[in-house]
């Protein structure tokens, strides 16, 4: 499984705000951002984004800016992102939502959102390292996306490591989306439906994702 090794700091530096993919440490002044928030490489200070001769930003430059900012968001390389797409594209209703609901269906994602993980590089690990159970069966695939009705909850034999015994009072402080059912008493979760438009991140820019990839 193909994955990016690289400062992640230096991702948000790119884009030219924070992308919160180091979890708490995004909300100190430890935050690489905080320092050196121009882009990153020889010319970071001086230049600017893509623009056309014109001097306004292009179409093009705007387009890959939404989609590369998307797929660093949930951590997810171009292959898989434009397969997320192509899925997307062929369901029925907009094909910006669809795909921005297949990201967020992500097990990664929804560990994330249900605040057992500070981060979703963090999910990713925890599931990797085999922590959780979908629907009573174990799963190291963080990629899997989940349906209506999926259950997910911390392995027995997670449960007595130092994380997970500290996890519920972490957690109760971390706000989850009304499309996620969460019990922290016994560390599970569900999904009750998929999110609505409004309850997906709003800086994300569907429509240029969909221009990109239809030009």
């Amino acid at each position: 499984m193909a994955k990016y090794l690289g400062p992640v700091c230096r991702l948000c530096r790119r884009e030219g705000e924070k992308l919160f993919l180091k979890g708490e440490r995004c909300f100190t002044a430890k935050c690489a951002f905080e320092r050196r928030s121009f882009a990153p490489g020889q010319h970071g200070k001086s230049s600017g984004r893509s623009k056309s001769v014109t001097g306004r930003e292009s179409d093009f430059a705007r387009q890959l800016r939404a989609k590369q900012r998307a797929r660093r968001v949930y951590g997810t390389m171009e292959r898989q992102f434009r397969r997320y797409y192509e899925t997307a594209s062929q369901r029925r209703g907009l094909t910006g939502l669809n795909l921005l609901q297949i990201l967020e269906s992500r097990l990664d994602n929804v560990i994330f959102r249900m605040g057992f993980a500070s981060s979703r590089a963090q999910a990713r690990l925890l599931v990797t390292h085999g922590h959780f159970m979908v629907n009573g069966r174990r799963t190291d695939v963080p990629s899997m996306l989940l349906e209506h009705g999926d259950v997910i909850q911390v392995r027995d034999g997670s449960r007595d490591t130092t994380f997970f015994k500290e996890l519920a009072d972490v957690a109760e402080k971390r706000t989850f989306p009304a499309w996620l059912g969460r019990d922290l008493k016994n560390l599970t979760g569900s999904v009750l439906r998929l999110p609505e438009r409004s309850e997906i991140d709003g800086s994300l820019n569907e429509q240029l994702i969909v221009e990109f990839y239809s030009r």
